[in-house]
Order: structure tokens, then C-alpha cells, then sequence
């Protein structure tokens, strides 16, 4: 396996031509409403006429949001066992369990929106090893058994890691496949927000005290030890690495030293899906971590992104600053899951529907001018 799964020549992800972006902001501004008046959904129209009027030779006239799909990763994490999450890490199991069950919060909201859900084991503890029925899409990913406690080792080697981007591009590419034009990704994995952090600390070069936060909800003690570890597993990174205290890590150094297996196939799924040329639904924390990597990668996949809504993490704001986004929702979400991404995509298909079906000015017979009320 190569190393090139880290070269952003390897992925091949197209930028999006500019071409169309005068005729395509014509076609929202000459609707039947005032410039602008549609505020981000206007923008979101835009990214998505971008995005599919990549290949054409004018401006889409007509948008689809095809079969959209959420994507769950599961893994389990090495620093989980310092209690540092308000759950013990049997829980990333007992939740698996309970997506395939259907009764999770991210069953809900794929049903009530009529979202494809798959649910990836990408290295919970120990395999499942049963019978598994059909209320959700089940794929086995494995990379191992849980990474390693990254405050005392790398939590994964470099060959897992390149399997990890492996499976994750794969999972993404089977569900355009199946004629999605449309993933959101989403997690599950007991002490991953210290992965997260951990992940931003080593791409931003910025201490733990700025990048570490309170997760789901964990106390000031627990959030006390959480930075300690952090902080110290950096220490130890970067003297295995022979770095300085603001430098910054590759992204291949940062996944191996201190990724998730869900995370690391996160970001292989999100560059096999920019590569194709389809959009890229981003929910919390943890899978904009997943996307500030990808887009460290291949800097052309941000332009598939759409970032679903605002974390309360405390380190999210460095991301949204570095890769210069607005998300669509605030809504104080903080459960992962890929909650975020599948309460985001009826603004898609909002989004969409006024670009296609409101009708132009001209055809309505309105004249909007100085005088208009």
C-alpha cells in the first residue's frame, strides 16, 4: 500500500470552474424575489449548481439532491480508558448496536427525511459477530481492535492508517454506487473529541488549553485531565518527530499519532467523494477535524463541503476561520451521530427546489425596481 493515499495528486480532485458562476448567480437573482433575499440558502443554491455544472457546457438549469446518504463511523479509542467522556467506551459498542436497532437519534432523523443510513464498524473493540437485520445498512471496516492510548503511543501505524483512508474511500464510493449524489458522514466512538482535539493541536501548531473542550459534556476535572493528556501526548509526538513546539505536523503524522480509525476513514470517505465530484454533507467536531484534514490533503475538496451546522466545541471556530465557512445551523448540537448533516439536508433539497421551480421575474411579470415595495 502507498503512501501516495497523502498526495493530493493521488485523489485527483477537480476544482470547480468558475465559469458559470455569473450565469448561475443570474439565474438565483432573477427569481421572483429581491437579490439576496434567500440570504445562505441562495449560497447554498450556488455551491450546488457549482458542484453539478462541473462537466456542462453552461449553467444548470436543473439541480438534483439524489438519494442522499448518511455515513456512520465507529471506532473505539486507547485514550478512552483515562475517563475522559461522560460514558464508559463500552458504550461505542452498545450504541452500534443501537443504530443497526434503529434507535438512535440518527435513525430518527434518516427516517423522518428519507435518508439512506449506513453504519461502518471501522474498529470498535471487538467485532459484533452476529446476524445483523435490514432497519440499517451494515458494512465491517476494521482497521483493529481500537487504536492505541495516544498520550503513551502512536494510536495507529502508518499501514493503518492507509487502510483506514482505504475503507473509507471504499464505503463512500459503494454509496455512489447506489446512486447517491449526496453523503453526509457522521461518528460514533467513545473519547474521540480527544482525538479531535489532539488532531487540531498538531495541524494548527496552537496549545491544548485552545483546542481541548468539553465534549458531550464531561466536568472541569475530567476537562483538566482531557488537556493534560493531550498536552502530553503532543510532547511526546513531537520529540518521536523532532519538532518544535509551534510547528506544525503532515496530516500523515497527526492521523497515525493521534487519529481515530473513524476519523482516518472519514477523511478517506470525504476525498473519494470530491474526487467524484459529489457533495460533501459536514456534521460536528469530529467530522470537520475529518474535513480540515481532507482539505490539508487535497485543498480542492472544500469545495464540495457543505458544513451542516456550528459544534460548540471551543476549537471548532479555528476551523470554520481556517477553511473560511459558514454553517448552515446553530442549533447547540453536541451528540454526533451525523445528527447535524441529516437535519441539514431538507435545506439542501429547500436549496435546490427554488433554484429549479420559482419562477423568473420575467415569467411572473414582475418589474422589481427603485419604487418596488
Amino acid at each position: 500500500m502507498s503512501t501516495d493515499f497523502f498526495s493530493a495528486d493521488y485523489w485527483q480532485i477537480t476544482a470547480l470552474n468558475n465559469q458559470h458562476e455569473l450565469a448561475i448567480q443570474q439565474h438565483i437573482d432573477l427569481k421572483t424575489k429581491p437579490p439576496g433575499a434567500l440570504g445562505q440558502l441562495e449560497v447554498l443554491a450556488a455551491q450546488i449548481a457549482k458542484i453539478q455544472g462541473a462537466n456542462q457546457t453552461r449553467a444548470p438549469s436543473n439541480l438534483v439532491i439524489q438519494q442522499p446518504s448518511i455515513l456512520v463511523f465507529a471506532a473505539d479509542h486507547g485514550i478512552a480508558k483515562h475517563n475522559i467522556s461522560i460514558a464508559p467506551q463500552a458504550v461505542t459498542t452498545q450504541m452500534v448496536h443501537n443504530f443497526l436497532a434503529g434507535g438512535a437519534a440518527i435513525n430518527c432523523f434518516c427516517k423522518v427525511n428519507n435518508l439512506h443510513l449506513t453504519v461502518i464498524d471501522a474498529g470498535i473493540l471487538a467485532p459484533l459477530n452476529q446476524e445483523h437485520h435490514a432497519i440499517t445498512h451494515y458494512l465491517e471496516r476494521r482497521v483493529g481492535c481500537g487504536t492505541q492510548d495516544f498520550s503513551q503511543h502512536a494510536a495507529m501505524t502508518l499501514a493503518q492508517c492507509q487502510q483506514a483512508l482505504q475503507f473509507g474511500a471504499e464505503a463512500a464510493q459503494q454509496a455512489l454506487n447506489n446512486n447517491s449524489n449526496c453523503l453526509g458522514f457522521g461518528e460514533m466512538g467513545i473519547g474521540n473529541t480527544s482525538a479531535a482535539s489532539a488532531l487540531l493541536c498538531a495541524l494548527s501548531g496552537r496549545p491544548a488549553e485552545q483546542m481541548t473542550g468539553l465534549g458531550t459534556g464531561i466536568s472541569s476535572a475530567q476537562l483538566q485531565l482531557k488537556t493534560e493528556l493531550v498536552s502530553q501526548a503532543l510532547q511526546r509526538a513531537r520529540l518521536a518527530h523532532q519538532l518544535q513546539d509551534s510547528d506544525v505536523f503532515t496530516p500523515e503524522q497527526a492521523l497515525c499519532e493521534f487519529g481515530g480509525f473513524e476519523i482516518a476513514q472519514i477523511v478517506g470517505a470525504m476525498l473519494a467523494t470530491a474526487k467524484a465530484g459529489r457533495i460533501i454533507i459536514v456534521d460536528g467536531f469530529i467530522v470537520s477535524t475529518a474535513a480540515l484534514i481532507a482539505c490539508t490533503i487535497a485543498p480542492h475538496c472544500r469545495e464540495y463541503m457543505i458544513f451542516a451546522h456550528h459544534s460548540a466545541e471551543q476549537a471548532y471556530q479555528h476551523i470554520l476561520d481556517t477553511l473560511a465557512v459558514t454553517p448552515l445551523l446553530n442549533l447547540s448540537l453536541r451528540l454526533g451521530e451525523g445528527t447535524g448533516a441529516a437535519l441539514a439536508i431538507p435545506l439542501l433539497r429547500a436549496a435546490v427546489t427554488f433554484y429549479n421551480d420559482m419562477a423568473s421575474l420575467s415569467n411572473a411579470n414582475i418589474v422589481l425596481d427603485s419604487n418596488s415595495h
